[in-house]
């Protein structure tokens, strides 16, 4: 049994021009243990989608399933055994730390709050241990997020996620506003953590080259649709969808003596804000039809667990 299944999981935000769909009928599952990399551009509804498995966003329909329970629109104390198991690492980790607090005050915080332990001493020792988990210096335990860079911030908010023993992390662009040499730390860090502690993530990423490195399946979204989704190396392999095929041709090619042919994504962008029928991509997608205007592509298993929204995708790729 998968450890996350999500079933129609719909996010809508009220305009006072209409409704935003941000999500948009989006099913997945995920197994215990494994990493889902969620790929698109910004403004498709990655970071809402994490949002709302958390909670953090009220889901406006469908069904979150954790472990078999429903925690769709979780409440006392279903919520509060959630919030210990599904825990989250923000973008940026700056904004997401209390700048008055120090290091150790911190990561003590979860510690305290949800009673884990009790104690100035047990505090203590378990933020020691956290600390030297994330690979932070014992000297860094009175300094404050101001005096620290990017990867040690970041570092931080891994140890708070860590801190509730959690079995499911949310990481909403964990790496985005590091440096690359940073990136491939932290990376190399949670992925660690996983094979020790046995995490699930969701990883949300614009970086086609950091989903690559972390990810089991890979799920591409684009303006709060699911497009594609299948395993890593079958999505880099051999992607289906139009939309897909163009965001993986613009990974730059680091050898200047390899060509490779561009897909270039022309056309507008489809307003979320009421948005019309039929398929989202279709104003820039070659290869739509009238069905593809009028009718929303529901995902199709096109290959063994690789699945496409497109009415045509045996047609463009020949299956």
């Amino acid at each position: 049994m998968a450890q996350l299944e999500v079933k129609h999981l719909m996010k809508y935000f009220k305009t006072p021009v209409g409704p935003l769909h941000a999500v948009d009928d989006v099913s997945f599952s995920i197994d215990s243990g494994k990493t889902l990399g969620v790929v698109g551009e910004s403004g498709c509804g990655k970071s809402t989608l994490g949002r709302a498995v958390l909670g953090l966003n009220e889901a406006t329909g469908g069904q979150i399933l954790f472990e078999g329970k429903d925690i769709t629109h979780a409440k006392g104390v279903l919520s509060k055994e959630m919030k210990r198991q599904i825990q989250i690492i923000f973008q940026d980790p700056y904004s997401s730390l209390d700048a008055r607090m120090s290091v150790q005050q911190l990561i003590a915080e979860p510690l305290t709050a949800t009673g884990i332990c009790k104690g100035k001493a047990a505090v203590q020792k378990r933020v020691a241990e956290l600390m030297d988990t994330v690979g932070l210096a014992s000297r860094y335990m009175l300094s404050y997020p101001h005096e620290l860079d990017g990867g040690r911030r970041q570092r931080i908010g891994i140890a708070r996620a860590l801190a509730v023993e959690p079995k499911f992390i949310v990481c909403d662009e964990p790496v985005s506003a590091l440096d690359v040499s940073i990136q491939a730390q932290i990376l190399n860090l949670m992925s660690d953590l996983q094979e020790e502690r046995g995490l699930t993530y969701i990883f949300i990423t614009h970086n086609l080259s950091v989903v690559k490195h972390i990810s089991d399946d890979i799920m591409v979204m684009y303006c709060g649709c699911l497009t594609e989704k299948c395993e890593c190396d079958e999505l880099f392999r051999a992607p289906l969808h139009p939309y897909t095929k163009g965001l993986l041709s613009a990974i730059p090619e680091p050898s200047i003596h390899v060509e490779r042919k561009r897909n270039l994504l022309e056309g507008e962008i489809s307003s979320p804000i009421n948005p019309a029928p039929g398929c989202r991509f279709s104003s820039r997608c070659p290869y739509a039809g009238d069905i593809c205007r009028e009718r929303f592509p529901a995902p199709q298993e096109a290959c063994p667990n690789h699945f496409v929204a497109c009415h045509f995708v045996n047609e463009i790729n020949g299956l």
